[in-house]
């Protein structure tokens, strides 16, 4: 996957999970969590559903370091060797 398939399956999986979002709302540099306001339980539903559509393993000790869309594209596309 490239860069740009990366971001629509994350916004694609985040839909999954907060269908009210509105994609192009979202600042890729701005704190995703804040954008789409997910609680906990969402945020790991969220992780746990890209991690199926993408096959990347997201371990736990990396939840944190995910708070943008542009830094979860890029982790991923370190991950995946894009």
């Amino acid at each position: 996957m490239n860069r740009t398939e990366l971001r629509e399956a994350v916004l694609a999986t985040l839909l999954s999970i907060a269908p009210e979002v509105e994609p192009d709302q979202l600042a890729g540099a701005r704190t995703l969590r804040e954008q789409v306001d997910l609680d906990s339980m969402d945020w790991l539903n969220f992780l746990i559903a890209l991690k199926e559509r993408t096959g990347v393993d997201i371990p736990e000790a990396d939840y944190r370091k995910l708070t943008t869309l542009d830094v979860l594209v890029d982790y991923l596309a370190t991950r995946l060797g894009a």
